[in-house]
């Protein structure tokens, strides 16, 4: 056969092809050579990520491999083309991240508990959070003399167990401990990896009371919690809360329904100490300052204002920081208004991506696995969007000054106000539904009048009432600074009780999460038209959300609590005695914002003391549902005829061999493989499941202690 001759051609013409491709993605990077820098923390972030998503070793080592491949690839290109540098330095970032994260799982692996267990034990007190709105406490702590006890555990205990336990202490407790738990439903908040990076080895209950060490010294607490106490003092309620949040990070002491109606109102980024608190109190210090050392001729003609200004307010940074407890996001903002420091004095403009990129990169190598947090996420692109729309030229063009009257340059300034939160809400938005499953739509507005009153008048004022507190004159302060507070959570309720002020979507499939992200970091980054080639990866993989089906059942990982989908679209619990923890989950895993209605009080189930029976669906995807809510046993007998007759059988405890559903037979064996479980009922039904098969990651496979009772004296603490 003579195909040699015909294939030449087509094979001279894929070659051209390929040339023009690469010449033009060789031009586009040429025009892009400012902002490829911007793509570095971007691709060690792409590795760390990798690394979460992907379920085992064998898979990470596959992609480490082809990361060689695509480096190699690469150089073939020509270490000389942008084309080709930009590919090798790609695929090693990459590679740089997903072994950067997993060195790290290996470095902070610390035994995890087994199962639940009752024990007494002594420990000292590493640190104690007070949980005031709640009357609790929380401490961590480092049990002693138990080396069937993980080396670190987290303890609840009310406020009267607690006392006026302090950090340092050796203590004797009776807890009800167990392991760190992963997500109750698929794509609930998974708290055992992040137990796993803090070295948290199991969570619990203080049973009882605590005895003391003898002989214990009174010492006197922290300054973080002198002066969050201080506060309280000055101020009641979750006003106080909040004031002792922006000045110390503890937000024990705001009402939960407070706190909801910040979150529902897009106003929770101000409890969190991050960079509007840090950049507030470097900038006011810069400026106290730049004020007092203008007043000397020498400095200020010597040009040593600036940097002793800028000096003054690094210090104030890092010493806020210190006193807000040094928590990830505090850091990672402390460091950013550092990095703006430095270009501030170096001459250079310092709200830049480049600045982002830095920081970004620091926190990255710094804690790998702050990227899988939302804190992360959620400030590094609130700030990226930001910027990015300030560098834009449109922009610039409708924000530079201009001879115009007043009134015309303020409603200038506010338009870019809403422009900027609307822009900044779009950007937040996916994550926010990634995460939490809700997302605030009048967040923009509301940003509009609660960022300038917490930068301009909550703080300063709460600053001059605590300075002022010295002589005995802060009364007064403390009264504005109350006042403002109280607007604020006006403000919040106002906003979060409108209608139609919450978004609410079941979960966000992780590969339409990463394609959202990528389109946007897309639309960001560059400044040419290709650009908008972005648009496409952001449309699908918002569009991922809009073909999402709502579960049809949903079931915890401990097989108590069901959640059932209603026809008008609301929830109901099996158990009416769920807890606001249990509800707020299956909430926000089903997609809704409404109350969960009760099982049993509706007419189509069919209920006695063991058991509920009810038809979930319609016509052909109609299917018939048992579930278990007594505690009495069954003989398997008895119950054959009834699972036989159902498709769906739901159990918290073990069911007998006899008990066999039509399609899917879920009982305390099943649910510890797979976990929580959300069921979709369709024409061709599908169980997904919180646990993935072969997960390989540390905190699923941990070294495991049993955690027997030794009988420790609860009186009788480590010395």
């Amino acid at each position: 056969m003579a195909t040699g001759p015909l294939q030449t051609p087509n094979v001279q013409a894929w070659a051209i092809d390929r040339y023009r491709i690469a010449d033009a993605l060789e031009a586009r990077l040429e025009a892009e050579r400012e902002r490829i820098g911007l793509w570095l923390p971007v691709a060690l972030g792409a590795g760390i990520a990798a690394w979460f998503a992907l379920p085992a070793a064998a898979h990470w080592i596959g992609l480490l491999l082809l990361l060689a491949g695509g480096a190699l690839g690469g150089l073939l290109l020509g270490w000389q083309a942008r084309l080709g540098r930009s590919v090798v330095i790609a695929c090693a970032a990459m590679a740089v991240g997903l072994l950067l994260i997993w060195a790290r799982a290996i470095w902070v692996a610390a035994p995890v508990l087994a199962a639940p267990v009752v024990t007494s034990f002594p420990a000292v007190v590493e640190r104690v959070e007070a949980l005031s709105a709640k009357g609790q406490v929380r401490i961590l702590a480092l049990p002693q003399r138990r080396a069937d006890l993980p080396p670190r555990v987290r303890l609840t205990l009310s406020g009267e167990q607690a006392g006026d336990l302090a950090g340092g202490e050796t203590i004797g407790v009776r807890a009800r401990l167990m392991p760190p738990p992963t997500a109750s439903v698929p794509g609930g908040y998974d708290f055992a990896q992040r137990a796993w990076f803090d070295r948290i080895g199991a969570v619990g209950t203080v049973l009882g009371e605590v005895s003391r060490a003898p002989g214990r010294s009174a010492t006197d607490p922290p300054l973080r919690t002198r002066l969050s106490a201080h506060i309280h003092a000055q101020v009641d309620g979750s006003e106080g809360g909040i004031a002792a949040a922006l000045v110390t990070g503890d937000r024990g002491a705001i009402a939960e329904a407070d706190e909801e109606a910040m979150r529902r109102s897009g106003l929770a980024h101000l409890l969190s100490i991050s960079g509007l608190h840090v950049t507030a109190v470097v900038g006011f210090a810069m400026l106290l300052t730049m004020r007092l050392l203008a007043l000397s001729r020498r400095l200020a003609l010597a040009g040593h204002v600036l940097p002793l200004a800028a000096a003054a307010g690094a210090l104030a940074g890092g010493g806020y920081t210190l006193l807000a407890g040094a928590e990830v996001p505090t850091l990672r903002s402390f460091i950013a208004a550092l990095l703006v420091l430095a270009a501030f004095l170096m001459g250079r403009e310092a709200l830049t991506l480049r600045l982002v990129a830095a920081g970004a990169l620091i926190v990255l190598l710094w804690r790998p696995e702050s990227l899988a947090g939302p804190s992360f996420q959620l400030s590094f692109a609130a700030v990226t969007a930001i910027i990015a729309l300030h560098e834009s030229r449109r922009m610039r063009a409708f924000l530079e000054r201009r001879d115009e009257a007043w009134p015309f340059r303020a409603g200038r300034g506010i338009a870019g106000l809403l422009i900027t939160g609307l822009v900044v809400e779009v950007a937040l938005a996916p994550i926010a539904l990634f995460h939490f499953h809700k997302a605030g739509l009048y967040g923009a507005l509301a940003n509009v009048i609660a960022i300038p009153l917490t930068t301009f008048v909550i703080m300063p004022f709460e600053a001059l009432a605590l300075l002022f507190d010295g002589i005995g004159l802060g009364a007064p302060f403390w009264w504005v600074t109350e006042q403002a507070l109280r607007l604020l959570l006006g403000l919040a309720h106002g906003v979060a009780d409108a209608p139609g002020a919450v978004a609410t979507l079941p979960s966000f499939p992780p590969r339409g999460f990463g394609l959202a992200v990528f389109g946007g970091l897309w639309i960001l980054l560059w400044q040419t038209r290709w650009r908008h080639a972005g648009f496409v990866p952001l449309a699908i993989g918002v569009a991922t959300l809009a073909i999402q089906p709502r579960p049809d059942l949903l079931v915890t990982g401990d097989g108590r609590h069901i959640a059932t989908a209603l026809p008008d679209g609301t929830y109901a619990l099996l158990r009416d005695r769920a807890g606001d923890y249990i509800r707020d989950t299956m909430s926000e895993a089903a997609g809704v914002d409404t109350p969960l209605a009760t099982l049993a009080d509706l007419d189509h189930v069919e209920c006695n003391r063991d058991f509920c029976r009810w038809n979930q669906g319609e016509d052909s995807a109609r299917r018939i549902i048992l579930a278990s809510r007594g505690r009495d046993r069954i003989e398997g007998m008895d119950m054959a005829a009834a699972c036989a007759a159902a498709d769906v059988v739901i159990s918290d405890r073990w069911l007998p061999r006899e008990c066999v559903a039509r399609w899917l037979t879920i009982d305390r064996d099943s649910l510890a493989e797979t976990g929580g479980l959300a069921l979709y009922l369709g024409e061709t039904p599908k169980a997904v499941a919180a646990l993935k098969a072969g997960d390989g990651h540390p905190w699923r496979l941990p070294q495991q202690l049993s955690g027997n009772d030794e009988a420790v004296p609860r009186d009788a603490p480590a010395r």
